[in-house]
């Protein structure tokens, strides 16, 4: 059962996974491949995330990336990107 009223308590990154605490004393680990801004952004910017919706979820700044943690514990990757053709 999801529980959409657990907040971020910490973000890590390694690199295959990412990886998510919340304050209820769990951890998240996902596929970082399901996540290609995340994946394809550099180590530093990785690092650079803030808490976002009042801490359910996850903004990082440099790569315009959000997450929630609803969609974390889902298991939702990220929608895919349709190409655009110029």
């Amino acid at each position: 059962m999801v529980n959409p009223g657990e907040k971020v308590s910490g973000v890590a990154c390694t690199d295959d996974k990412l990886i998510v605490d919340l304050e209820a004393g769990r951890t998240i680990s996902v596929p970082l491949v399901w996540y290609p801004r995340l994946l394809d952004a550099l180590p530093s910017h990785r690092h650079n995330w803030e808490p976002a919706g009042g801490g359910f979820g996850i903004h990082w700044p440099e790569i315009d990336e959000d997450l929630s943690v609803e969609g974390l514990l889902r298991g939702a990757p990220a929608p895919q990107q349709e190409a655009v053709i110029a």
